[in-house]
């Protein structure tokens, strides 16, 4: 009885088509293998590009600084240190799924300005995003209460109001939520914003979201200018708080002290002599 591989080749040369009579044989279980890993590694190129496609979305959406990483970070200074100590805890966190479930976590970063608050919050919110496609928006409080402040002009032509009720709804979804400069050249906040960022923190609380928020008060004066109803909603929060006290890291942009004392005074428009 003719092999297979001998009946393909009479086939061949029947249609005046080359053959490789010399191809070795492959058995059905063996191609089958080789199909399945072939298609095996499709299906994981597949599942990288769109994880890609995702996490790319994620950061198209969050708002982040790019600059914002661990990569970044000059680690010169004790309490930089620390900070990305608890950082990098409270992100191998997410790995215990009981932990994400077990209620809402909130890091507060308070000190004065320029000590890489900002830098932090964003380089967490960076790493949960790759690893675990973490949703999360970064915002200043002082913008949202602009656009809040702005939806009640009910003359506006820019559907203002829709729009921050769309946005409104999204820092109750999100997975996690930046606020910089919470409070910032605010003795104390409105009455009616008191109860708007304190019920926006109660809901995310009820539903299990995080939040990071970044002060340049002291503790003891954010609670002062958030009010108290507001500041009882932070404080039910499985807070993690993280002071930060080393030098500024920013430039300055102050002359030299031996340039300034060769500037000669000049005149003004309009000056009185």
């Amino acid at each position: 009885m003719d092999r297979i591989t001998d009946k393909i080749a009479n086939l061949a040369k029947a249609l005046n088509k080359p053959s490789e009579p010399n191809d070795e044989y492959i058995d059905y279980a063996t191609l089958r293998k080789q199909y399945e890993n072939q298609a095996n590694q499709e299906i994981g190129q597949l599942q990288q590009r769109s994880k890609k496609a995702r996490v790319e979305a994620i950061h198209g959406r969050s708002d982040l600084n790019p600059k914002w990483t661990f990569a970044n970070l000059i680690e010169d200074s004790d309490d930089v240190i620390e900070a990305v100590s608890i950082a990098q805890s409270f992100i191998a966190a997410h790995d215990d799924p009981a932990w994400r479930q077990s209620g809402s976590h909130m890091m507060l970063f308070y000190g004065d300005y320029g000590r890489g608050k900002s830098h932090i919050a964003g380089a967490i919110a960076h790493q949960l995003i790759e690893q675990y496609e973490i949703s999360v928006l970064y915002r200043q409080l002082s913008t949202l209460l602009e656009m809040r402040y702005s939806s009640y002009d009910f003359s506006a032509t820019d559907n203002i109001g829709q729009k921050f009720r769309e946005a409104n709804q999204e820092l109750l979804e999100v997975d996690l939520l930046i606020l910089d400069e919470v409070c910032v050249n605010e003795t104390v906040l409105k009455k009616n914003t008191q109860s708007w960022l304190g019920n926006l923190l109660r809901q995310r609380l009820v539903n299990k979201k995080n939040c990071i928020l970044i002060t340049n008060h002291s503790l003891g004066e954010l609670e002062h200018a958030m009010g108290r109803y507001c500041f009882e909603s932070v404080k039910e929060y499985d807070t993690y708080k993280v002071r930060f006290q080393g030098p500024s890291r920013r430039e300055g942009l102050t002359q030299d002290e031996a340039e300034a004392q060769n500037i000669t005074p000049r005149y003004q428009p309009n000056q009185v002599r």
